[in-house]
This record gives structure tokens, sequence and C-alpha cells, in this order.
């Protein structure tokens, strides 16, 4: 049962156990790559998140698992959300590279095909905690096959009922300095059979919804990709805020390849 919400506590910090700290056999650890540079951000997602669940003077709280340099959780935690990143390799945290210099409280390393526990360091204890939601950006496809039922273990865990599970799926494979650094490489199809088989349902009003604001994707660094909303109770899912035209014209707009050129020419 979750604690993290209840009001009369207070919460210091996370308290984060892993069975295994680094992801040792992973060619993401053996050949660094992503881990090494990647940064990803995109606050428009975040806000359009922020109105999914509404604030009610309460903090969401955020994982984002694949975390790289953490520049999105740095972005959640300046908006007055709870989050912390997991990642495989510890490249960015021996180097101390990009937000790991800034807010390593916040940001653990963890082969996430091991189990994990989470739990939070609150005014009266320590307790148990669960997320609003789970983020993979680039992540998933990095699993072996054989091991993403226990991923999908780890995130049911740490996933509240009314959670979603919100990720950006490559298709490609992606060989760096000859290593493929991509594990289980399926189409969209396939994904949507294997998450179903694992308990979770994908949404795709809520892929709808965001409108291509996400932190990766087609729009955003990562081309031959999709989108996926998962949810392991449909019911529970936050109902989606209605939006006027003019907001869906600037979903679309934004990051777009016109967008971007106009930008490019006026040096901004």
């Amino acid at each position: 049962m979750t604690t993290n919400t209840d009001s009369f506590r207070t919460f210091r910090r996370f308290v984060f156990q892993a069975e295994r700290e680094v992801a040792f056999d992973s060619p993401d650890h053996l050949h660094p790559w992503g881990t090494k540079q990647d940064n990803s951000r995109n606050r428009r997602f975040n806000h359009k998140l922020y109105a999914l669940y509404g604030r009610n003077n309460a903090p969401l709280w955020i994982l984002d698992m694949g975390c790289a340099g953490g520049g999105f959780v740095k972005d959640c935690l300046d908006e007055g959300c709870i989050a912390m990143g997991l990642e495989g390799s510890d490249f960015s945290k021996r180097l101390r590279r990009a937000e790991w210099r800034t807010i390593p409280e916040n940001l653990f390393t963890a082969d996430v095909t091991h189990p994990f526990r989470i739990q939070g360091e609150f005014q009266d204890g320590i307790h148990p905690v669960q997320f609003d939601f789970v983020t993979c950006w680039e992540m998933i496809e990095h699993i072996a096959e054989g091991s993403l039922k226990q991923v999908a273990d780890n995130v049911k865990k740490h996933l509240k009922p009314n959670g979603l599970w919100i990720m950006s799926v490559a298709t490609m494979d992606d060989i760096q300095e000859g290593v493929n650094l991509h594990q289980t490489v399926k189409p969209r199809e396939w994904w949507l059979a294997k998450f179903k088989e694992l308990g979770f349902q994908h949404l795709e009003q809520y892929v709808r919804y965001f409108n291509t604001q996400f932190v990766r994707g087609p729009k955003y660094t990562a081309g031959n990709s999709f989108h996926l909303v998962l949810s392991t109770d449909p019911d529970k899912a936050p109902r989606i805020p209605k939006e006027s035209l003019s907001i869906r014209f600037y979903d679309a707009w934004l990051g777009s390849k016109l967008q971007r050129f106009i930008a490019g020419q006026a040096g901004i």
C-alpha cells in the first residue's frame, strides 16, 4: 500500500535499494553512447502532464527510467514535483556529467532488469512510495526480450493504481562503433501484444492528447520511434482535459521542421 500521498508526512529524500546497482553486462554500459551524451527534456510535455493530472496542491511523483543525464528529472524538480531518475550505466555518475553534478540525491544507478525498491524518508519515518507516472525515453528497446517481464514488474510495484507508464520506443537497430545497443527491435504491434501479456493496456487517446509533445520521439531526436501510454487499470487513469483548437495547433507547430527552420533563420 502506498503512503506517499498522506498529507501529514513531509518528504525528505529517496531511499533506494537495487539488487544490482549497475547493468554491467548491458551494451549501454560496456560501450557508453546515449548514456554519455543524452540529457533530454521538453517542458511542454511537463506542462501537459501537469494539466492532465491536476496539481490539487500536491506534488506529482515522477520516476524516469533510463534517465541518462537527468535533464528531465531536473526540470520536474524545478517545477515542484518529487522526481527521481534511474540509469543502468554509472558513466554519468562517475564523471558527474550533466545533472548528476547538480541533483545527485535524485539520480541513482540500477539494473532495472533486476528487482529494486524505492522508499521515501518522511518526517515520521521511512515508507514505500509509488509514482503518478513512470517514463522511459528510448529505453525499453535496450532491454533484452527475456528481461522485459522483470522491468514491467518493477514498474507495477512502483506505479500508483491510477498512474501511467509513458514511453518512446525505437523500431530500428542502433549500431555504434560496431555494437548494436538495441536488444529488442520489434514493430509497434509486437510491443502492444507484449505489454498486454505483461498486464498493461495501451491508451492511444493519451498519445493524441500529448499531440507530439514528448521528451523523445519522432519530433525530438528519435525519428524511427513511436509512443505508448500504458495503464494497469484504464478505468482509473486521469481524465483528459479539454483543450482549445489553438492549443492543439500550438502543440503540432512547436518543434516541427518549419518552426525549427524559422527559429534558426531568426537566430533563436
